[in-house]
């Protein structure tokens, strides 16, 4: 496909819109490209990075080794989804701290809408379609409820989370980021970009070689990722969509546990700047809450979240009709 810099700026502008949507637990970057029309030639271009780039570079040259997995589009995309996450990150973090009950007021409502519009495409409710999302709410339930397994900043643990989040960039629907929350290693990963932007630009080599060591680890993980789920993930949308959806469906139902915007903290643990933070986390109704609900306002932030997903949906559907 012959495209012009032009072409290339509206692909990295779409990459900015899967970045912010991949920060954002609850948004899909995956939706993000499915309604913007590159989903497919994402799928694609994944599929092709394997080691055979490195036998056609050096039999046909870089030129034909680039052009066979597509490396414009990915390069551009890619760009795009970098800016948006470094950009946000920051923003993000500050929210955590200064806002977490409207932060996670509109998380919930970004769930909450999300599950009605993967719910929506689930066609033909059949027995083992209703005990597929019942039998997923209830195991996603639970895995809120559970300490996590490791220290949330360990560099194998954030290996394995990498591998896990990135199911979002294969399949519409599935947030990275959501993922990395139910595992407990979200705020990590924002503190983690936060500091490798601060390391380089303060030139404070500690903490660059740790944000450094972090990330490097998350980003293993999600290579080796997205080459082990491209493809099965792919053939299970493809073949078993319904089930699929349906196990999507009852995985974010019983994930909204972890996002209430409510909570008190059971236990906590001391993270690598030396910050008491909460480890177990029991949600409790608005007037139970130790600090100040902000109900009104938080509200509005679950009202907001969920429009905006049904705007999405409303500009996925108006492309379809295109």
């Amino acid at each position: 496909m012959q495209r012009n810099f032009l072409n290339y700026l509206v692909i990295t502008l779409k990459g900015l819109a899967m970045g912010a949507a991949d920060v954002v637990p609850g948004v899909s970057g995956g939706t993000i490209a499915f309604i913007s029309g590159i989903y497919e030639e994402l799928i694609e271009s994944i599929d092709n990075l394997n080691f055979g780039f490195f036998k056609v570079w050096k039999t046909k040259g870089f030129k034909t080794a680039w052009t066979s997995i597509n490396g414009n589009f990915l390069l551009a995309l890619f760009t795009g989804i970098a800016i948006s996450i470094l950009s946000l990150a920051k923003l993000i973090k500050w929210l955590l701290l200064n806002e977490p009950v409207l932060l996670w007021s509109f998380f919930f409502g970004l769930v909450l809408a999300s599950i009605l519009y993967i719910g929506k495409q689930i066609k033909g409710w059949s027995p083992k379609i209703v005990f597929a999302v019942i039998f997923f709410a209830i195991i996603s339930y639970y895995i809120t409820l559970a300490e996590p397994f490791a220290s949330p900043e360990s560099p194998f643990y954030l290996l394995f989370c990498g591998f896990i989040a990135i199911i979002a960039m294969i399949l519409p629907g599935v947030s990275g980021s959501f993922i990395l929350l139910i595992l407990g290693a979200y705020e990590t990963a924002i503190n983690t970009v936060n500091n490798l932007v601060e390391g380089v630009t303060t030139g404070n080599m500690d903490l660059l070689k740790d944000a450094l060591l972090k990330f490097t680890m998350l980003g293993i993980g999600a290579i080796i990722g997205i080459k082990v789920f491209s493809r099965a993930l792919t053939w299970m949308f493809k073949h078993h969509k319904n089930l699929t959806l349906a196990i999507l469906t009852g995985f974010m139902i019983g994930s909204l546990n972890k996002i209430w915007p409510w909570k008190e903290v059971l236990t906590t643990r001391m993270n690598s700047e030396g910050i008491e933070v909460a480890l177990l986390e029991n949600s409790v109704l608005p007037s139970n809450f130790p600090g100040e609900p902000k109900l009104m306002m938080a509200l509005v932030f679950m009202l907001i979240g969920f429009v905006l997903i049904l705007v999405l949906e409303r500009l996925g559907s108006k492309k379809s009709e295109v």
